[in-house]
């Protein structure tokens, strides 16, 4: 099942730089609000130790959600 709805705890990372954030495209955040019925989203950054350096509202164009499994069609056969 593919999907492209953005959830509340995903991990996504940033599509685009946005320099009055200092942040780069590529970094990676955590959904933490859904805003507007998934018009827009909260995204907290944060270190490796777990505190959080930024927070910001974005939109869906402007992150990706990260997958780490892999997605399996409902219409594709399961190889054995």
């Amino acid at each position: 099942m593919t999907t492209n709805t953005i959830k509340l705890l995903d991990v996504v990372t940033l599509t685009t730089d946005l320099p009055e954030y200092n942040l780069s495209r590529g970094q990676v955040g955590t959904v933490v609000e859904v805003l507007g019925n998934g018009k827009a989203f909260e995204v907290e950054f944060s270190d490796r130790s777990g505190r959080t350096y930024e927070s910001v509202g974005l939109t869906p164009n402007q992150i990706m959600v990260l997958h780490f499994e892999p997605i399996i069609s409902e219409i594709s056969p399961v190889m054995v």
